[in-house]
């Protein structure tokens, strides 16, 4: 993994960031919305801002990502054991407050949609790249 800049990737990650942010607020009546699609997003989300910044294969961007979910819901679980509060309500809406198995769940789905949508937008930029000058031409 080295550092660079992604301009690409950092314009996923603000407008998944963006509708997450709908999510939380616009949509927050909807549990099912708020609880499962929010948690799969921001594992592709975080996966954009990784990317935003390493240069790395997607898996292992992807497997990292999924990873940070999980310590999230590692470190819900080590909270609920240990009888702490998250005080802060932003953070404690950020990073949940709950461990949940259905969570781990969602973040597994978002490593695989990573996955596909990594998949597809290859397709797209191979079949919007114009072919380089000088080859196949006789």
């Amino acid at each position: 993994m080295t550092l660079r800049f992604d301009r690409e990737a950092a314009l996923w990650a603000v407008l998944i960031f963006i509708v997450e942010v709908l999510i939380a607020t616009v949509w927050s009546q909807h549990r099912w919305l708020r609880g499962f699609v929010g948690d799969v997003l921001a594992v592709v989300w975080v996966y954009f801002l990784l990317k935003t910044v390493l240069k790395a294969n997607t898996l292992s961007l992807a497997l990292l990502a999924f990873a940070v979910g999980c310590g999230v819901e590692l470190g819900q679980y080590a909270a609920a054991a240990n009888g702490w509060h998250v005080e802060n309500r932003v953070l404690r809406i950020v990073l949940g407050s709950v461990a949940d198995w259905m969570d781990v769940l969602a973040y597994a789905g978002g490593f695989w949609g990573v996955l596909a949508l990594e998949s597809f937008l290859a397709r797209l930029r191979f079949l919007f790249t114009p072919p380089p000058f000088g080859r196949g031409q006789g």
